[in-house]
C-alpha cells in the first residue's frame, strides 16, 4: 500500500490509534471461552512446529491490524484471535500490525467463535478480511457446534474450500490440512498430523521407555555372555588339567 506520510509520522498515529482502541475496550472482551482458550492452544502450538520448518511462517496471537481505507483519516481496526503472515525476512510487530508499513499483509486469520462468549462483532471481521483487507484465507471454528470452515478468497468474496480424499480442508500454500478430531480443529503439515505437546511428551517417554528396555535386554544378554563366557573359561580350564593328569600318567608308564 502506498504510504503518503513520512514512516515515521505514520508509525506514531497508528500507535495513538491503537492505544485509543485498547481503552476502549470493555471489560468482556478479555473474557474468552475455554473452548476458545483451547483451540488458540492448539493452534498456536501446531503452527509453531510449521514455524520451525519454514521461517517464512510468522504466527501472531491477538494483533490489532490497522490499515487505510479509502479516504477515511483513520485507519481501520481489526483484532484476529490469530493470523498468519508469509515472509521470508523477520516482521517487526510490536503492539499492533500497521498494513501500510509492513511488507505483507495478512495471509491467513483463524478466529474461534463460542456462544459463551462472544467478544467480538464476528460479522463485522469478516466483511473486514474478505472486502476491505482481502486476506486470503479465513477459517472459523465453532467448538460448541463443532463447525469449521476454511474460506478462500477469490479475488471477489470468500469461497469455502471443500474436504480433500482425506476430509481435510486444505491451505496448499502452506502445505497445511486442517479437519475436526477429537472435538478440536487439527493442522496436518505435508499430510503428517502436528503434534501437540503433550502427545509429544508421551511420545519421549515411550522412546525413553523402550530405549530402557532395550538397555536392560541389552546388559542380560551381556550378562548372559559374560556368564556364558565364564563358564567355558572354567570348562576349557578344566579340560587343560584333566590333559595335564592324563599326560602325567602316560608319562609314569
Amino acid at each position: 500500500m502506498a504510504v503518503t506520510k513520512p514512516r515515521h509520522l505514520l508509525s506514531l498515529e497508528y500507535d495513538k490509534y491503537a492505544e485509543e482502541y485498547l481503552r476502549s475496550l470493555p471489560p468482556e472482551h478479555f473474557m474468552e471461552a475455554t473452548g476458545q482458550s483451547i483451540q488458540r492452544e492448539i493452534t498456536l502450538e501446531s503452527l509453531a512446529l510449521v514455524k520451525a520448518r519454514r521461517p517464512d511462517v510468522h504466527v501472531f496471537n491477538e494483533l490489532l491490524v490497522q490499515y487505510p481505507y479509502g479516504n477515511e483519516p483513520k485507519p481501520h481496526q481489526v483484532v484476529p484471535d490469530n493470523m498468519v503472515v508469509v515472509y521470508d525476512k523477520p516482521i517487526k510487530a510490536r503492539g499492533n500490525y500497521k498494513v501500510p508499513l509492513q511488507p505483507v499483509g495478512p495471509f491467513w486469520v483463524l478466529e474461534y467463535v463460542s456462544k459463551e462468549s462472544k467478544r467480538k462483532d464476528y460479522d463485522d471481521n469478516m466483511q473486514k478480511y474478505e472486502q476491505e483487507l482481502k486476506v486470503p484465507y479465513y477459517l472459523t471454528f465453532y467448538p460448541d457446534e463443532q463447525e469449521l470452515t476454511l474460506y478462500r478468497h477469490n479475488k471477489r468474496k470468500y469461497v469455502s474450500v471443500k474436504p480433500n480424499a482425506e476430509g481435510r480442508l486444505a491451505l496448499p500454500e502452506l502445505n497445511l490440512e486442517m479437519a475436526l478430531l477429537d472435538g478440536w480443529c487439527r493442522f496436518w503439515y505435508q499430510g503428517e498430523l502436528l503434534p501437540l505437546p503433550a502427545e509429544l511428551l508421551h511420545r519421549l517417554e515411550e522412546a525413553e521407555r523402550r530405549a530402557d528396555q532395550e538397555k536392560l535386554r541389552a546388559d542380560q544378554e551381556k550378562l548372559r555372555a559374560d556368564q556364558e563366557k565364564l563358564r567355558a573359561d572354567a570348562a576349557e580350564r578344566e579340560l587343560e588339567l584333566l590333559r595335564a593328569k592324563l599326560q602325567k600318567m602316560r608319562n609314569s608308564k
